[in-house]
């Protein structure tokens, strides 16, 4: 079996691609993770996590290279976003790409169609140096061909993956959450501003006026960088928001990181699903990914990945940054069982391919290739000289 090394972010640190990192390495088998963290106290990383890099320590990028050389794995597996690693735009991830010696392979999260030449230079290169990049949709890899200049060749497209869930009537799971006789609208994810949740509250007192059980809910803790900046300033504003319309005994939120198993269940009870994000260049949502496994009727704004996602009736797009387009579509779809249910079982039927075992295939494949293409060589330096940082 092809021996993987995971270079992320990763749990207990509550971040999406934490996560997502977790979530893949599971699947796909047996892996050892280099942790990124971010300047805060050490975080108890499980067993897996052999080796750390300190975001902003330049040198730790470098001692990473050699830990993964020396390390026995056969492919690295890099997980990109710009926010996740040091430098400006993140460009201490090219440090560590450039010293490795094992082959590579990057998954992208964030693609933009209109970068600074920062950002694009960094991608380009990080792009260029590795054996293979993965992306999560069609528009993500036009925009890597088109955008930056990358043969296509290189490029995978491998979907975001989902937990298997079954496909259960919403009335069946709404009375372990106290929440029988409501109409629930769900959103997801760590809070923070633009992900356009004022919108829904905003399109709130609409939606009451014609389903009167209506309640939305925002689920997930408030970002640790934004609550280290503002604390829960924010979630505030939201809810001084949503009492200034009439609207405070509808809008709920459950300000806490939930795992699979919580959140799954808020899934599975919601009627509606809405991803109002206001960036249309957005590429990637593992909220509408998971939402579309748990087959649920989702109202979302036109960007990028829900476009994709959506198209052939598995969603309703709504109109972006006009609160009437998205009231109407809610008070539309919750008012319409026979529509919810049409449209959740698009979305399920759509989303079996996403299912992590499937996922895991893909990239399995992925690795496999490049691991048989790129033997791996020795060590660029002495064991002795990388393992000062493996736990600092």
């Amino acid at each position: 079996m092809t021996r993987i090394a995971y270079v992320a972010t990763y749990p207990p640190q509550l971040c999406g691609i934490a996560t997502f990192t977790a979530d893949l390495a599971a699947a796909t088998g047996t892996h050892t993770v280099v942790a990124v963290q971010p300047p805060q106290p050490p975080i108890p990383y499980g067993p897996e996590v052999r080796h750390r890099i300190r975001r902003d320590v330049p040198g730790d990028y470098l001692r990473a290279a050699a830990w993964l050389d020396a390390s026995g794995s056969d492919v690295v597996s890099v997980q990109h976003e710009y926010g996740i690693w040091g430098g400006a735009d993140g460009e201490h991830i090219l440090d560590l790409v450039r010293s490795l010696r094992t082959p590579s392979v990057t998954t992208l999260h964030t693609v933009l169609q209109n970068p600074t030449p920062s950002q694009h230079r960094v991608l380009a290169e990080l792009v260029g140096m590795t054996e293979a990049t993965v992306v999560m949709s069609d528009s993500a890899a036009r925009l890597l061909t088109h955008a930056y200049g990358i043969d296509a060749a290189r490029v995978e497209i491998v979907p975001h993956g989902v937990p298997d869930l079954p496909l259960v009537a919403p009335e069946r799971v709404k009375p372990t959450l106290g929440l029988d006789g409501r109409t629930l609208i769900l959103s997801f994810g760590l809070l923070g501003p633009g992900k356009g949740y004022e919108s829904v509250v905003a399109a709130m007192p609409a939606l009451v006026r014609k389903v009167p059980d209506a309640l939305y809910v925002i689920a997930g803790a408030t970002h640790p960088d934004l609550l280290r900046r503002e604390g829960e300033s924010y979630r505030r504003r939201l809810e001084t928001l949503a009492a200034s319309l009439g609207v405070a005994e509808h809008v709920r939120f459950e300000g806490r990181f939930m795992d699979v198993a919580e959140l799954s269940t808020w899934l599975m009870a919601a009627d509606v699903f809405v991803t109002p994000y206001p960036n249309l260049e957005q590429i990637v949502s593992g909220t509408l990914s998971y939402a579309m496994g748990a087959g649920k009727a989702i109202v979302s704004t036109p960007y990028a990945y829900a476009r994709e996602r959506l198209a052939q009736g598995r969603g309703l797009l709504v109109e972006p940054g006009s609160t009437g387009s998205l009231a109407e579509a809610l008070i539309e779809v919750a008012q319409d069982c026979e529509l919810r249910l049409m449209l959740g079982q698009r979305a399920y039927a759509h989303s079996r391919g996403m299912l992590w075992a499937e996922v895991a295939e893909g990239y399995r494949g992925v690795f496999e290739r490049v691991a048989q293409a790129v033997p791996k060589v020795g060590p660029s330096v002495a064991p002795t000289a990388m393992l000062v940082a493996a736990h600092a």
